[in-house]
């Protein structure tokens, strides 16, 4: 393989890594609006809490709305922690292909 072949092939890896990473940066993206949907969600939650419902229903729905909103906390700090993750993956791609990050 020839000096300008090899140049070539290594260039047209360098540009599909950046491309991989900016694929990767727009997931990371889309997963930090969703996170922020679920804490939109958490506040909306927040809201319809109805303390003033004094009875057993009410407990009983405050319970049942206490337990849907801690999974979605939970839900929601994942997804936080998967932004941190795929943002550390398109660096690492970026690196890779001998381009500096954002």
């Amino acid at each position: 393989m020839t000096g300008a072949v090899a140049g070539n092939l290594i260039a047209a890896d360098a540009e599909a890594c950046a491309s991989r990473s900016h694929e990767v940066q727009q997931l990371a993206a889309r997963l930090a609006v969703c996170a922020d949907q679920a804490d939109a969600v958490l506040r909306q939650l927040a809201r319809l809490e109805m303390q003033g419902w004094q009875s057993p229903a009410g407990r009983a729905y405050r319970t049942s709305l206490s337990l849907q909103a801690a999974s979605l906390r939970r839900s929601r700090d994942s997804l936080q922690d998967a932004v941190t993750v795929v943002l550390r993956h398109a660096q690492k791609v970026m690196l890779t292909s001998g381009r500096a990050g954002p």
